[in-house]
């Protein structure tokens, strides 16, 4: 018989917290060379993917995360859109965990990147999300705004970056609800400020009943490298010596508080918690299980 399968079950996996539904969504993978990286040696970087039998160059999922509260129903971030072959699921994927794109009331943006806004607008610039809500931390909002940041930049970042998160969030202009600090975002939903990756990134900490999750946005991109070299930053990070504190102070929180945690750069299903590891740490992805609950 001709294998006629050619491609994986949907990216949705669900985990109850409280009364609140959590759903990872897979929007893909991204490749991308080593040089996007700082802050440790290409051949160090190199040396723990291999040892953690992960190709080389790096190879970074692109996760999105739903969430439904009694009628309610959120989207935390929306991936890059069919910007490259291998990303672009999210729509898919969301159809496959029975939601359409209609039903979803609010966005909650980690921050904005092309890799997580690029899912905001369809091909013709119109939003893909017609009666949702669009929140985001003040700081980003002016941060992409910011003509002086703009002109710092080189002209693909330009393009891409500055010019890409203007034409989305213009979509979205009559419906976007910018706040600052921790405050709450959505029903069992608080905003954690998580800066210098850039300067408005946000967590969201979902927390109903006695469980709880904290969705850490971009606090890692290559967990491989990135957790047990927690000073290894990204060549996008905006401030990278921030972004490498912020990494450093949630590591210690999650690990100390022994906080269930996912990522939108964690392998897919993303959920998972943080162990110290000697005087560092080590990433401990949950085991798959039947029961919805997981383990947080």
């Amino acid at each position: 018989m001709q294998d006629t399968v050619d491609r994986q079950v949907a990216g949705v996996l669900h985990r109850r917290v409280g009364d609140i539904l959590v759903t990872a969504l897979n929007d893909g993978h991204q490749d991308a060379p080593l040089s996007t990286m700082a802050g440790i040696a290409e051949g160090e970087a190199a040396a723990l993917l291999q040892s953690a039998f992960r190709p080389v160059p790096r190879r970074t999922a692109v996760n999105c995360f739903l969430l439904r509260s009694g009628d309610r129903i959120a989207l935390i971030d929306t991936g890059c859109g069919p910007a490259k072959p291998t990303t672009g699921r999210l729509a898919g994927n969301l159809a496959a965990a029975g939601v359409a794109p209609g039903a979803v009331d609010t966005l909650l943006m980690t921050h904005l990147h092309p890799d997580h806004f690029g899912g905001l607008t369809g091909p013709d610039g119109a939003a893909l999300y017609p009666a949702a809500e669009l929140r985001l931390h003040a700081a980003e909002h002016a941060y992409w705004h910011d003509d002086a940041a703009m002109g710092r930049a080189d002209p693909a970042r330009q393009a891409a970056f500055f010019g890409g998160a203007r034409a989305r969030l213009a979509a979205y202009a009559d419906r976007t609800n910018l706040f600052t600090g921790s405050t709450e975002v959505f029903p069992g939903v608080t905003a954690l400020p998580l800066p210098g990756h850039t300067p408005g990134h946000t967590g969201f900490l979902i927390a109903s009943g006695n469980k709880s999750l904290l969705i850490w946005g971009d606090i890692v991109h290559v967990p491989e490298v990135q957790v047990p070299r927690p000073e290894a930053t990204m060549a996008v990070d905006v401030d990278a010596g921030q972004a490498a504190e912020t990494r450093r102070r949630i590591f210690d929180r999650v690990a100390s508080d022994r906080q269930a945690i996912a990522g939108m750069h964690l392998h897919f299903p993303a959920f998972a918690h943080l162990a110290r590891d000697g005087a560092g740490y080590r990433l401990v992805p949950d085991a798959w299980s039947i029961d919805l609950d997981g383990d947080l």
